[in-house]
């Protein structure tokens, strides 16, 4: 991926190095990523967020002087970000709207949001209600070496899946989702969490075509580093892994084919209208 001359965002929070309860550290070589629900987990985000909520009440620690050996990938996963802002600022404006950018925290282990505790073992997830995207760096290396998913361009689309999760919030799709969930048994609601986590997938997509029209960021392999990574935390691939059989109802992000499907078809058109929640299946 050709990302060295992308723009850096300045609307990152480094807190790498410091514990959960800390005052957060704005600047520095920043990082991204936003949303939702933990991109790993089967579980209702809601609930793992509340499970862990008031995990982190340490103290700040100061963290160590000089260069640190993740400060590349911080310095990359800025620079996504930066594009995904580009992108989204230049959709929102040919349709007579403004962006408003989401921000992102880096942290180590565990940090606290606006949505209760989180931990590193979430994986990268979005938090509605401060409009933050949230990322311990380790897991750039999880996806590398638990999921086999290599490559610079599986990181970079796991943080626009995030940020797309943001969009879906300004748009208020989020919230009527959640507005109907008081209605729903679990397995009816966790078909709206699967639209939801594919039309982040798609909005990915879109991103990928905008920012390689814009920067002309792809290279050979980029995007089948994408969909290996789509195809890795897909619901029946991880069940399948995790117990040995699969739950379609238990299903809250959608399968291995329904996540390469959404985010490809976001990438071949690069249209919002191919996308709608209402046509996602």
């Amino acid at each position: 991926m050709r990302w060295q001359d992308l723009r850096r965002s300045s609307n990152v929070e480094d807190r790498r190095g410091m514990s959960g309860g800390g005052k957060v550290a704005l600047g520095g070589i920043g990082v991204i990523i936003v949303v939702a629900i933990g991109l790993l987990t089967g579980q209702d985000p809601q609930e793992i967020l509340s499970n862990i909520q008031g995990a982190q009440t340490e103290q700040a620690e100061s963290r160590p002087a000089g260069p640190r050996p993740d400060d590349k990938t911080a310095d990359f996963v800025s620079a996504v970000l930066g594009s995904t802002e580009d992108v989204w600022t230049q959709i929102y404006a040919q349709n007579n709207a403004e962006y408003e950018k989401p921000v992102l925290q880096m942290f180590s282990n565990a940090t606290q949001s606006a949505c209760g505790g989180a931990s590193s073992a979430m994986g990268p997830f979005y938090c509605p209600a401060d409009h933050k995207v949230y990322i311990d760096l380790t897991f750039c290396d999880e996806l590398r070496d638990r999921f086999n998913a290599p490559g610079e361009f599986a990181v970079a689309y796991v943080v626009a899946h995030e940020v797309g999760h943001h969009v879906q919030n300004l748009m208020g799709i989020s919230q009527q989702v959640q507005e109907q969930r008081r209605n729903l048994s679990e397995a009816d609601y966790n078909k709206l969490s699967v639209k939801l986590e594919l039309q982040a997938d798609f909005l990915a997509g879109v991103w990928a075509n905008h920012a390689n029209q814009m920067n002309k960021i792809l290279e050979p392999g980029d995007l089948e580093s994408a969909l290996t990574a789509a195809n890795a935390i897909g619901d029946d691939k991880l069940q399948k892994e995790s117990q040995g059989y699969v739950v379609p109802d238990a299903f809250t992000h959608g399968t291995s084919q329904q996540r390469m499907y959404w985010f490809k078809k976001g990438f071949e058109t690069g249209d919002l209208a191919q996308g709608r929640f209402q046509d996602i299946r």
